[in-house]
């Protein structure tokens, strides 16, 4: 009986371990739009804040790469190259560029919002790839979700007239640039590997954000207050590297059911940091939009893991 009392202590500690850890990657994670709002109120550009993100993250990933590329002794064939080369453009560098020009328009809270949608894409993208009919009770979720984004739109149109629009719409592309990603990944990362494949697919952003601002910025950009340059480096460390690890070992802990569920804090995460460090106005609309959405992803999501295969 002890030691069966010893083992549950333990399971309950690793439990909350896992809890904790996914509360803090979807917190981190949802501070990343905060970041790059208080970046722009230095005037910097998204090519120029994207570039300094990705160039601050990168020597993790090379360091991955390296040790992943121990872990596994076969190089990987063309077909794979040719995957890393077009998801990581695709998920990480186009993706996050869009995120970026969408957030100089639209406020934090929005963009969360846009952003939690990919599970609705995803299905969609899935139910087109297999030619499956997508049930019906998913299908009234996404109705509600997206009833959700059409109230929180009307709060930034009245909140931020000038641009919403477009920046709803180029949030909205980066979501649907993150959903193929995730749909084409995941065979390849069953055989490649999730370490490797993660670290080389940045590596491939990481180039393509680079090139891009040497094409279109003098190095003059670079010339950007140092408030700027903390937090791109914020925006690498606690929104990037370290909610990937804390992801990780939530998952590895408690499941990704788990995760997932803890992970729709993040918006709610997202309106309460726009609030505190932006300012941003909260109303009884966008509380409403929001809910709906997080009600209906969190159904969708609950029957994608149900259904077969």
């Amino acid at each position: 009986m002890a030691n069966q009392a010893q083992q549950t202590g333990l399971f309950n500690q690793d439990a909350l371990v896992g809890i904790l850890f996914a509360l803090l990657a979807a917190v981190g994670f949802s501070a990343k739009a905060i970041l790059v709002k208080l970046a722009y109120l230095d005037r910097v550009d998204a090519a120029t804040l994207l570039a300094l993100r990705m160039a601050f993250s990168v020597p993790f990933f090379i360091g991955v790469a390296l040790w992943a590329r121990r872990q596994h002794a076969e190089p990987l064939g063309t077909r794979d190259r040719m995957l890393v080369l077009v998801l990581g453009l695709i998920g990480y560098y186009l993706s996050s560029f869009l995120d970026f020009l969408g957030l100089q328009y639209v406020s934090a809270g929005l963009e969360r919002l846009i952003l939690f949608l990919y599970p609705t894409l995803t299905v969609i993208l899935s139910a087109l790839l297999t030619r499956r009919a997508i049930a019906r009770p998913v299908i009234a979720a996404m109705a509600v979700c997206y009833a959700g984004i059409a109230l929180a739109f009307v709060h930034d149109a009245g909140a931020m007239p000038h641009g919403a629009v477009l920046g709803a719409s180029l949030v909205f592309a980066s979501t649907v640039s993150y959903s193929v990603y995730l749909v084409g990944a995941g065979h390849a990362i069953a055989r490649i590997g999730a370490a490797r494949f993660t670290a080389y697919a940045m590596i491939v952003a990481t180039a393509a954000s680079l090139l891009q601002f040497a094409a279109t910025h003098p190095l003059g950009a670079l010339d950007v207050p140092g408030r700027v340059y903390g937090l791109a480096l914020a925006m690498a460390v606690f929104s990037t590297l370290l909610p990937v690890f804390l992801l990780s070992h939530a998952i590895r802990r408690i499941g990704s059911g788990s995760t997932s569920l803890i992970g729709s804090v993040g918006p709610i995460a997202t309106l309460v940091m726009a609030y505190a460090f932006l300012h941003e106005r909260l109303s009884s609309v966008q509380i409403a939009g929001s809910a709906l959405v997080l009600a209906g992803v969190l159904i969708v999501s609950a029957h994608s893991r149900r259904a077969p295969a």
